[in-house]
């Protein structure tokens, strides 16, 4: 208001001269418009328009100034969640990757394993093979020592009926009888 009311005198001189007549007569439009003016700035004064446009602006201005904090705010609160996920991500990333080499450390060792109890398997079944091919070694040599004992028996058994008479069988019984008897008596 106070601008207004400073430039007044440098604006009324060039108005004046711009106008026909005297300048202070209702006659000129410029004195009229500039007393309408005045009136129309004193009207918004006495209302107290300029305050009021200033505590909105103010307001505003505030609003405003809130505005850009809670933004601020929410950029702080987004770029904390962004680390905290890019973080959780590393987080997890890492996670996976020790997952993964424990994976590979266990498959290595579950096939190490699956080796070694395949190699003890077939050592045992090379054993229990082994067994058996000695026990049927045995079975066949004690076949053929029976068979050759059953063979020697009846060869010899030939051999003492043909050599043997009646007489000398007679004697034979009898000697087994009495050397029985010794022995039992």
């Amino acid at each position: 208001m106070r601008a207004v009311l400073a430039l007044l005198p440098a604006i009324a001189p060039g108005a004046a001269e711009a106008a026909s007549g005297p300048f202070f007569s209702l006659s000129n439009t410029n004195f009229v418009v500039l007393v309408a003016f005045l009136l129309f700035v004193a009207v918004l004064v006495h209302f107290k328009v300029p305050g009021m446009l200033g505590g909105l602006l103010d307001r505003r201005a505030a609003q405003i100034r809130a505005d850009l904090e809670g933004a601020r705010a929410l950029r702080d609160e987004a770029q904390a969640l962004v680390a905290t996920y890019a973080r959780r991500s590393r987080e997890v990333k890492d996670q996976a990757d020790r997952i993964v080499a424990r994976a590979r450390e266990d498959a290595r060792t579950a096939a190490e394993e699956a080796k070694e109890e395949l190699r003890r398997s077939i050592a045992r079944r090379l054993a229990d093979a082994e067994d058996q091919i000695r026990a049927a070694e045995e079975a066949a040599l004690r076949e053929v020592r029976d068979r050759a004992i059953v063979v020697a028996v009846a060869a010899a058994g030939d051999v003492i009926a043909r050599q043997m008479t009646p007489a000398a069988g007679a004697a034979l019984i009898d000697r087994s009888i009495t050397e029985i008897g010794q022995r039992l008596g």
